[in-house]
């Protein structure tokens, strides 16, 4: 019996450092081409010698893509916050890019859902304030993905 045990203890260390690889080179790869997209986004407003408030809200969600990772490799784990706040960017860059075509319900439905956005990002972080997880004041940062 202890013999089976410790092959299942083996078996899970290499399964999870496999899982960690893949988790490293997947964001490594975002980040090169949020890196290569941001380049691209430089080249057009340099080409056009014209910078609109869509390409620098389009510039915030290509940095909240980076901090987000690098948040990840300081902490070992990727705070729920970080793509809420990119859902935000994203909506109040489509309401300005499609703002002339859109409704008045249309625009109120993106308005209203920026708004619930926020009010997750308030939540989560009254709760994780009031109601701090017992290893972030004991232990340092575990490996894993999602935090909060």
């Amino acid at each position: 019996m202890d013999l089976k045990s410790h092959s299942l203890d083996r078996l899970r260390k290499v399964f999870s450092g496999g899982i960690d690889i893949v988790e490293t080179l997947g964001l490594l790869i975002i980040a090169i081409a949020t890196s290569a997209a941001m380049l691209q986004e430089t080249r057009v407003m340099v080409d056009a010698k014209q910078v609109h408030l869509a390409d620098l809200l389009l510039m915030f969600l290509f940095l909240e893509v980076l901090a987000m990772i690098g948040q990840y490799f300081k902490l070992g784990q990727l705070p729920v916050r970080f793509p809420l706040y990119i859902a935000m960017v994203a909506l109040a860059r489509y309401l300005v890019l499609d703002l002339k075509e859109m409704t008045e319900w249309r625009m109120l439905a993106v308005a209203a859902a920026i708004f619930l956005l926020t009010v997750a990002v308030l939540i989560i972080r009254y709760g994780h304030i009031r109601f701090p997880y017992r290893e972030d004041a004991d232990a340092p940062p575990r490996k894993g993905f999602i935090r909060e």
